[in-house]
């Protein structure tokens, strides 16, 4: 599997999808023009992911802003390692966030609530 690394804009996250490396993350700004095209090449990687996974499977969220529509692509991608965690591997998702945040916070254990997956809640000093 092809690691994916796309450098974040204004706009868009930074994403790494590396497999041999045990790497997912994902950081920054997500509010694309068009977030169907942006997260396609993600979901295909994470869909091939998720027919073999690593034995166990880390995924860091270090959003400092994302909109609705990325709010969507989000659950969809946390969705796909619900299906992973279902199988019987580890899964946890780091959710970082700005201490002072609390919406992220609130919008992660909404995540965690519905996925019903192990979630990290972890502040970030400023």
């Amino acid at each position: 599997m092809d690691k994916i690394i796309i450098e974040p804009t204004l706009e868009t996250p930074r994403v790494v999808l590396d497999r041999d490396s045990s790497i997912i993350e994902f950081s920054g700004n997500s509010l694309p023009e068009d977030v169907n095209t942006f997260y396609a090449p993600i979901l295909e990687w994470i869909d091939n992911y998720v027919d073999n996974p690593n034995q166990q499977t880390e995924v860091s969220m270090n959003f400092d802003y994302y909109n609705t529509s990325s709010s969507k692509m989000i659950l969809r991608i946390l969705e796909r390692f619900r299906d992973i965690h279902r199988k019987g591997y580890p899964v946890v998702v780091n959710w970082l966030y700005m201490e002072d945040d609390e919406d992220m916070v609130e919008a992660g254990e909404d995540f965690a609530d519905h996925l019903k997956i192990p979630f990290k809640f972890i502040p970030i000093q400023h």
